[in-house]
């Protein structure tokens, strides 16, 4: 009973909007949505979508899911911009986060948002490893957090360069 609690929070996590940085600049802390960080992509919406896909899977990183939210909002009568969430995550690493407070579950497994801006212009935005750590008292788990860290940033990367 209990995995299977721990695997509906992962499942239904999500993600805030967050502040624009320019695709040259690292990722910085949005000043809009604590604890959420911003990359402006250099490729459209669909190919964003496909390469982050495609860079989890070689990285031999579980893709969990890949929620079109634009899909949702047309069948709930909503007219909304274009939204994809991606969830994947590495369970012997996102776990352990887990094991250091349950709670931390709400934001596992990964969640990587790629929305399109009123301008046209495509953002890939996820949390701030650090961030997290802080929400959930999380003191004891630095090394993990630091994978955590590199292997999102780089996925966010290979979704946003050409």
């Amino acid at each position: 009973m209990n995995r299977l609690m721990i695997a509906s929070a992962l499942m239904f996590a999500s993600t805030p909007l967050a502040a624009q940085t320019p695709v040259d600049q690292p990722p910085v802390a949005s000043a809009r949505a604590q604890g959420v960080l911003r990359l402006k992509s250099a490729n459209d919406f669909n190919t964003t979508v496909e390469r982050i896909k495609a860079d989890v899977a070689a990285k031999g990183v579980m893709l969990f899911n890949v929620i079109d939210q634009q899909a949702l909002g047309e069948k709930a009568g909503i007219k909304l911009r274009r939204s994809t969430l991606i969830l994947f995550g590495n369970p012997p690493l996102g776990t352990q986060f887990l094991t250091a407070n349950p709670v931390a579950g709400l934001d596992w497994p990964v969640r990587m948002l790629v929305s399109e801006d009123v301008d046209g212009a495509v953002w890939i935005s996820w949390n701030d490893f650090g961030w997290i750590a802080k929400r959930y008292s999380i003191t004891n788990r630095t090394a993990q957090f630091e994978m955590a860290k590199m292997v999102s940033g780089s996925v966010a990367k290979a979704g946003a360069t050409r």
